[in-house]
């Protein structure tokens, strides 16, 4: 195991006085200065896992609960687990480190896996099973599967996944921790949980589809928001929706002209099966509004615009109520998970016009045109009661890296996790 130190000296001769890492005979020291010391801290775990570096132990003084976990996303691996002892801190940052460790690992795991073995009910299944084993008792689950999500009118999910040889799923997790079952739900979270998107009809590249195995990206960063908040003593009820499908070609696929009318009377045009996941997600947003929760959550690898527009550093959020947005930013700098806000009004419902129906699911043109992302929000709107629930829709442009980079390792980055737990304490 190697010893990791920290200093805020610049490294000796012959390592140069700008160099990240120094080496010793049985240590390695990382050097850093107070501008953007996150950052390089988290490059520095990074070149210690590009050497092959498996096991380390952080030591000496410097070592605070941000440091810590700075260089950990850095050096955690793509395929495999690594071993890390942290430095010494107050037991409660030791627990709290522990915990967000475990929701990210697990959400990194099962992001990274191969669509061939996380299918819609299997992410459904491995969600609860995560879930299961930090709540315990306090966690409730049902499915609807297949068919069966017709009965009930969930048009979205059932139209996007009929095409595949897996059947959709709608789960719904129930953390209850009051025991009462008249308890009011306090928080909805939903995911978007697509996993795997070809595109449809609407046929991706190969470049572009290689990587959509991350397309239930939202819904594992959800999932693993709730873990790690109740891990830290979350006390109120909270429900958990995901909306889990493959997006893929066939004689029974949803097809560009559809139109699907949902449980709120919204009939809406296919003019992209590109765009389904916001068509999952409007089911799940009609379920947590069902709720009356006072706080809906959504999270959803939603959109290429919102990549374009705030980079693959930043998670992109979107709501109507200014205020939850602040907080929702202020708390992503506190647990450095970048997030930025992205224009919403109510006239963004009105961007994705039909002619055959009360909207589109997106518009004719590459991207969804201009101002796709907010386009995309302003379609999720439209099922959420925001007369009665403040909702925040985070558009996770940072959740996955297609190649590794100075910062990460290639694949997922759990970026969003901290922030959404942040949001339900």
């Amino acid at each position: 195991m190697l010893t990791v130190n920290l200093s805020k000296e610049p490294a000796r001769a012959p390592w140069g006085i700008n160099a990240l890492l120094s080496y010793q005979a049985d240590s390695v020291t990382v050097h850093y200065d107070a501008a953007f010391s996150l950052r390089r801290i988290q490059q520095a775990g990074r070149q210690l896992q590009a050497q092959a570096i498996e096991a380390v132990s952080l030591q000496g003084d410097g070592w605070n609960y941000e440091r810590q976990w700075a260089f950990y996303c850095g050096f955690a691996a793509t395929m495999h687990a690594v071993t890390i002892k942290w430095a010494s801190i107050d037991e409660d940052e030791l627990e709290l480190l522990n915990a967000r460790r475990h929701s990210h690992d697990w959400a990194r795991q099962i992001i990274n896996a191969g669509p061939d073995t996380v299918y819609p009910q299997k992410l459904a299944q491995t969600a609860v099973a995560f879930l299961s084993d930090i709540g315990g008792e306090h966690i409730h689950s049902q499915m609807i599967v297949g068919d069966e999500l017709l009965a009930d009118g969930w048009i979205g999910i059932h139209s996007v996944g009929r095409g595949s040889q897996h059947p959709p799923v709608l789960l719904e997790v129930d953390y209850n921790p009051t025991a009462d079952p008249d308890a009011p739900v306090s928080a909805c979270l939903v995911g978007k949980g697509i996993t795997f998107d070809s595109g449809g009809y609407s046929l991706k590249p190969s470049a572009g589809m290689v990587s959509m195995k991350c397309d239930m990206g939202g819904a594992a960063t959800v999932t693993a928001a709730l873990g790690y908040a109740i891990a830290q003593g979350l006390t109120q009820r909270v429900k958990l929706i995901l909306c889990c499908a493959e997006n893929m070609v066939s004689g029974d696929a949803y097809k560009l002209g559809d139109v699907l009318t949902y449980n709120n009377g919204v009939s809406v045009e296919i003019v992209n099966t590109d765009a389904e996941g916001r068509l999952v997600l409007a089911d799940g947003l009609l379920l947590a509004s069902a709720t009356k929760a006072p706080l809906i959550i959504d999270a959803a690898t939603l959109t290429g615009a919102a990549m374009m527009a705030v980079g693959s550093d930043y998670n992109a959020i979107f709501g109507f109520d200014k205020a939850l947005l602040a907080r929702a930013q202020q708390l992503s700098e506190l647990v450095n998970e970048p997030a930025w806000p992205l224009p919403l009004e109510k006239w963004h419902q009105d961007y994705c016009p039909s002619a055959f129906a009360d909207t589109a699911n997106s518009r004719v043109q590459k991207g969804g045109g201009m101002g796709g992302a907010s386009n995309a929000a302003g379609f999720l709107s439209r099922f959420v009661d925001t007369d009665n629930s403040r909702w925040i829709h985070f558009d996770l442009a940072a959740c996955y890296r297609d190649s590794a980079d100075p910062r990460w390792a290639v694949g997922a980055t759990g970026l969003g996790i901290a922030n959404i737990a942040g949001l339900l304490l």
